[in-house]
C-alpha cells in the first residue's frame, strides 16, 4: 500500500527559490509535489538532507576502526545534524591496511535502508598518495602513486584525494575518473599548471580549500588559485571557525558561485581510543596533534550551514547547494537525491529558523 505525506514550513529551500511558506508532498519516499502554500504552518526551514563527502568519524567513533554497533552510533550522530548521505573517509595508512576498513564500510553500506539510517554513498580515501602538504597525515605512510593498487580498489571507493604534482598523477586521475571515482586534489603544494593538468585529466574536487596546500601568491597562484579560478574544480570548505576565517569562506563562496563549492566537516572521532593513542585533543575548537597541527574537526554539518549563513553572509540557497545539491552532483547521484524537487528522494531536514540547527529528519526507506 502506498503512503502519502505532506509537510509544510515557513521556508522551503528549493534549488532556485525559497517558498515562504511552502509544502512538500511525498509518496513511498519520493517527492511528488513542491508548492507554495498559505495559512499557518510550522515555523521551520525545510532543506534537502545534507551530504558530507568527508567524515573520518565523530565523537567516540573512528570509521577506520568501526565495526558492528559503531556504525549504528554513526547513524545516530549524523542524522542528528541533518546528514542523510555521507562518505566514510580513511586517511593515509600503509597500503596493506586499507582492505579491512574498506570491507567494513562496504558491509555497513549494504545494511537495509531505514528512516533513521543515512546512506553510505561510498568511501573516500584521503591519501596515501598525497602531495607535499601532509598536514596531520603520517609522512612515513605517504606513498608514491601505485597504479596497480588503485586499479584493484573495491567498488565501494567513490572519492580519492591525491596530489596532482606526483609522478604519473594525470594518468592515474584519468583512470580513476573513467572508473567513476571522484578525484579530489589536495594536501598539495602543486603549481597552478600542475593543478590545471589534474583538472584536464578529470579531477573535479579540491579537498578542504586553504588547508593542506600552499597559500595564494599573485604571481604563482598554485593549487589555491587554480581551485578558485577553474570552473571544473569544486573546492570543499570546512566552516568550523578554526580551519578558515569567515572572510576567506565568504571570498571562496562568492568566487565560485552557486553550485561551485561544497561544505564538508572533515570530522574525526577525537574521543575514540585509536585517535587518543596519537595524543589528539580538542584545543581552541579543533582536534590537534601534540605539536599543534589541526587533525580534522569536531564540526557538524548543520553548524557548518549556520556559520556560512550567519558569519560568512552567504545566501541560504547557495549554502544548501553546497551542503546537499552539489555533493550529490559530484557523486553522480543528482537524479536521486540532493534537492527538494519532484522525482527525488524525500530525504529532508527541518532546521530551526533562528539557529539553523537540525530539528527533524526524514529519510526515504
Amino acid at each position: 500500500m502506498s503512503t502519502e505525506q505532506t509537510i509544510a514550513a515557513t521556508t522551503v529551500v528549493t534549488p532556485d527559490a525559497l517558498l515562504t511558506p511552502g509544502e512538500i508532498t511525498f509518496e513511498d519516499g519520493v517527492i511528488v509535489d513542491v508548492r507554495a502554500t498559505v495559512g499557518p504552518v510550522p515555523d521551520r526551514v525545510l532543506c534537502p538532507g545534507f551530504i558530507d563527502l568527508q567524515v573520518n568519524g565523530h565523537d567516540d567513533v573512528h570509521v577506520a576502526y568501526a565495526t558492528g554497533k559503531a556504525w549504528d552510533r554513526m547513524d545516530e550522530i549524523l542524522v542528528a545534524q541533518g546528514v542523510t548521505g555521507w562518505c566514510p573517509t580513511l586517511v593515509t595508512a600503509p597500503l596493506d591496511a586499507f582492505a579491512g576498513p574498506l570491507a567494513e564500510i562496504a558491509t555497513a553500506a549494504a545494511r537495509t535502508q531505514t528512516p533513521r539510517r543515512p546512506a553510505i554513498l561510498g568511501a573516500h580515501l584521503e591519501g596515501p598518495f598525497l602531495g607535499g602538504a601532509h598536514g596531520a597525515h603520517n609522512p612515513a605512510w605517504v606513498a608514491e602513486l601505485d597504479t596497480a593498487w588503485l586499479e584493484a580498489l573495491p567498488e565501494i571507493v567513490k572519492v580519492i584525494t591525491l596530489g596532482p604534482e606526483l609522478d604519473g598523477a594525470a594518468q592515474a586521475i584519468t583512470t580513476l575518473a573513467h572508473a567513476g571515482v571522484l578525484v579530489s586534489l589536495g594536501h598539495s603544494n602543486a603549481t597552478y599548471e600542475q593543478t590545471v593538468a589534474g583538472a584536464d585529466a578529470g579531477a573535479r574536487l579540491v579537498t578542504h580549500l586553504f588547508n593542506g596546500m600552499s597559500p595564494l601568491h599573485h604571481r604563482a597562484p598554485g593549487i589555491l588559485g587554480a581551485a578558485l579560478s577553474d570552473d571544473r574544480l569544486t573546492p570543499s570548505l570546512i566552516a568550523d571557525g578554526v580551519h578558515v576565517h569567515p572572510a576567506a569562506l565568504r571570498a571562496a563562496a562568492r568566487a565560485k558561485g552557486r553550485g561551485g563549492w561544497v561544505l564538508v566537516t572533515d570530522a574525526v572521532g577525537w574521543r575514540d581510543a585509536s585517535g587518543g593513542r596519537r595524543g589528539v585533543e580538542i584545543v581552541d575548537g579543533a582536534p590537534r596533534l601534540p605539536n599543534g597541527t589541526i587533525a580534522g574537526s569536531c564540526l557538524t554539518m548543520d553548524a557548518a550551514v549556520a556559520r556560512m549563513v550567519h558569519e560568512a553572509n552567504i545566501d541560504l540557497i547557495d549554502v544548501v547547494h553546497a551542503a546537499a545539491t552539489t555533493p550529490a552532483r559530484l557523486l553522480g547521484r543528482q537524479d536521486e537525491r540532493g534537492a527538494i524537487a519532484v522525482g527525488l528522494r524525500a530525504d529532508l531536514v527541518a532546521l530551526d529558523p533562528a539557529t539553523l540547527c537540525a530539528r527533524e529528519v526524514w529519510i526515504a526507506s
